[in-house]
């Protein structure tokens, strides 16, 4: 691979040196600027260090030792407070990781762009520390986003599409704003399933036509799974503090369970969708992605506000608190009732083993399991959750596609697939758009079929389901596996899913939190605790008391592939 600047590696440097400009703009025209990024080959875009490295039967490159290897939000931030760090000190540390691990070496594949004004903000949030103080606990710390979140700044937002190449909202995001308000450095923007993970029935997670294949750095030739598979695998790889990513259903806790780190699905609301490039209003959200709960937890309270752009973070009855730290409680599992969810899921006998450890560890630590918990509207909203994604797709992208401005590409879903259609060749090299053609086709919100679905969702997933279970059992918690190990990346069939038990808290719109839970030859194996609407504390509680008591959050070794000779 060519080699990049440490401190300026950014894909669009390379658009912007091959480009010509507008002659009267000034600005790089868009048909040049797809251009040169279609040039770039399916080399750059697909599997360059670990195709190489597999083919010639070589190891991949070896990790380099790395300075801030697991620090946590409070040990960065003591950093800053002493003098050993500053904001500067931490971004260039992280960038030249990223250079050394993701760019370069091992090449992750994680980071889709950088932040051109990364160290300039840095600065400034320096002399903001040593003038006033600092704002909370991730002022100054170093952030990736993904590349559905908006940023009104130099970077663009393309949901890895080629059809967006070129595109900055003329505003932040409700998520970079209070990013930016609490004092956080967005680094750069992560790769991810383009367009969400929801343009193919055969995609494979993790790949973009933007971005190419993004790696899980436990074994290369896995899936990080999707759709915020960037970042979980910078995180994981201590390529930033933490990260954002988002979910509508999986997106959050499948990579966190995959790349062995935390992740916080929110209650929908909980943290603004506005800016989001969308799937579903119903079900979306962002959320922290962290190496603990405590650093997951911290980022939550600077993601959670009230934005006068989302009337979903105004609804009656939302519970929000300013600080989600407070809700670390080594004791948490103390008395706590959990219902164990057992019908979802069919794993090997390795991932049982995993399971068994975790729920005894929930004993010990004095939970009382109620084992199993029965849900019997599970694996019957699967088709009408479809329906509805692919109604509110329809209607999500056009909205936000209308209101981004007259400087967006491509002005609807219609569009977009007119776009892949024509550039098939790098957009659809080995999948192809069956759901957006499938999503186009469907009419307004208005439609009955759509309205009949939704219905039918919140009342599977909560009135009969979730909430219903919780009552009769008197539960604070449920729990389950989030997902098998990581399956081999496959762009000839596909994603090859090992099972999961995302959908009844996505399609409830109800919180989940994924917590490590041990390893099956090598590769991370994640559990979730989710429960009723708004109650993230209780949740932050329960996982913060499992993650302390069994402490499995191991750093990945960046292997070519699993080691098959060790089951855990």
């Amino acid at each position: 691979m060519l080699r990049r600047h440490r401190f300026a590696y950014n894909p669009l440097d390379h658009f912007m040196r091959n480009d010509k400009s507008d002659s009267k703009s000034g600005k790089p025209s868009r048909r040049h600027f797809l251009d040169s990024a279609l040039k770039l080959g399916a080399a750059s875009l697909t599997l360059p260090a670990f195709a190489r490295a597999l083919s010639a039967d070589a190891p991949i490159p070896s990790e380099k030792p790395f300075e801030l290897d697991e620090m946590t939000l409070p040990e960065l931030q003591d950093g800053m407070k002493s003098g050993k760090f500053t904001a500067r000190s931490l971004a260039e540390k992280y960038l030249e990781r990223i250079g050394d691990m993701d760019t370069d070496g091992p090449a992750l594949n994680s980071v889709i762009e950088l932040n051109h004004d990364a160290l300039a903000i840095a600065d400034a949030l320096d002399a903001e520390r040593k003038s006033k103080g600092p704002r909370g606990p991730v002022h100054g710390i170093p952030v990736l986003i993904k590349d559905n979140i908006g940023t009104a700044d130099r970077m663009m937002t393309t949901a890895g599409s080629l059809a967006l190449l070129g595109f900055t909202p003329e505003k932040d995001s409700g998520v970079a704003r209070r990013l930016r308000e609490a004092g956080a450095l967005i680094l750069g923007k992560t790769n991810l399933s383009e367009w969400a993970n929801l343009r193919s029935s055969h995609s494979s997670s993790g790949w973009s036509g933007r971005g190419g294949q993004t790696h899980n750095p436990y074994a290369y030739d896995r899936s990080p799974c999707g759709s915020s598979s960037g970042s979980g695998a910078a995180v994981s790889a201590n390529l930033c503090a933490v990260a954002v990513g988002s979910e509508t259903d999986g997106s959050i806790v499948c990579p966190s369970s995959a790349n062995g780190i935390v992740g916080i699905k929110p209650t929908v609301g909980l943290v603004s969708r506005a800016g989001i490039i969308p799937i579903s209003h119903s079900q979306d959200t962002a959320g922290p992605m962290g190496r603990t709960v405590g650093d997951a937890a911290a980022l939550l309270g600077a993601l959670a506000g009230v934005d006068p752009d989302d009337s979903a973070t105004k609804v009656p009855g939302r519970k929000a608190a300013a600080d989600y730290t407070q809700f670390l409680d080594r004791a948490g599992l103390r008395g706590a009732r959990i219902g164990v969810i057992r019908k979802t899921y069919d794993f090997s006998e390795s991932v049982a083993g995993v399971l068994t450890a975790a729920f005894d560890a929930m004993k010990h630590e004095g939970a009382v399991l109620i084992d199993p918990v029965e849900i019997a509207s599970l694996g019957k909203f699967d088709e009408s959750e479809m329906d509805v994604l692919l109604y509110e797709f329809k209607h999500d992208l056009n909205a936000y596609l209308d209101a981004a401005g007259p400087h967006v590409p491509v002005h609807s879903l219609k569009e977009t697939i007119a776009f892949n259609e024509q550039f098939a060749g790098k957009e659809m090299a080995y999948f192809g758009q069956d759901l957006f053609v499938k999503a186009e086709k469907k009419g307004p919100l208005t439609d009955k079929a759509y309205l009949d679905a939704l219905a039918k969702n919140h009342r599977l997933t909560r009135t009969e389901g979730i909430d219903a279970v919780m009552d009769k059992h008197r539960l604070d918690a449920l729990v389950a596996p989030t997902a098998g190990p990581s399956w081999l990346i496959d762009l000839v069939d596909g994603d090859h899913d090992t099972g999961g038990t995302s959908s009844l808290a996505a399609v409830a719109g109800y919180p989940n939190i994924n917590v490590p839970a041990g390893f099956v030859f090598g590769m991370p194996v994640g559990i979730s605790f989710f429960g009723r609407a708004w109650s993230e504390p209780k949740l932050i509680k329960i996982a913060y008391a499992f993650e302390q008591a069994t402490r499995h959050r191991t750093p990945p070794k960046f292997l070519a592939t699993a080691d098959l000779t060790h089951s855990s």
